[in-house]
Formats: C-alpha cells, sequence, structure tokens
C-alpha cells in the first residue's frame, strides 16, 4: 500500500469518527428539544423518538401531546405512541 492509499484510508476512518460524533451531537440536542419554542425542533425530537421505542419514551410522549399545541404535531407523537405501545405490549 502506497503513502497517499495509507493517507486516504486514514483520512476517511477520521472522517467517519468524526462524523458519528456529530451525529450523536445532534441527536441528542434534539431529544432534548421535544419542548423547544420552534416546531421543527419539536418535529426532529418525535423523529429521535420515535426510533427509540421504551416504556419511559412513550411516557414522555404522553406529556408531550398534553403539552403540545399545534395539532399536526400532537396527532404525530399520539401516532408513535399509539405504534410503540401496540409494539411494547
Amino acid at each position: 500500500m502506497g503513502p497517499r492509499t495509507k493517507a486516504l484510508v486514514v483520512a476517511m476512518g477520521t472522517g467517519a469518527v468524526v462524523g458519528a460524533l456529530v451525529a450523536q451531537q445532534s441527536i441528542s440536542r434534539y431529544r432534548r428539544a421535544l419542548f423547544s419554542r420552534r416546531p421543527l425542533r419539536r418535529l426532529s425530537a418525535l423523529g429521535y423518538l420515535s426510533a427509540h421505542p421504551s416504556i419511559d419514551t412513550v411516557r414522555l410522549l404522553r406529556d408531550y401531546i398534553a403539552w403540545e399545541r399545534l395539532p399536526m404535531l400532537r396527532r404525530r407523537a399520539e401516532m408513535i405512541a399509539r405504534r410503540m405501545e401496540a409494539k411494547l405490549g
């Protein structure tokens, strides 16, 4: 393996690690954004939560449904909560 190939492999590996760290930070930020003032952040947080079913998530969604004032986001949260409840039994 030549020096250029080695440098390319190292650069790709470093890029993958940095990308994974940035993605993890972004996911964590959106999870906390469920009760944000910005509707788009709340929608992103719902998307994150929909991929992580648990009893705690269902409870959090129930609190969110009671709090949310936008009908579209409230319906989305209700749909996610129902799907999780059916999956969790």
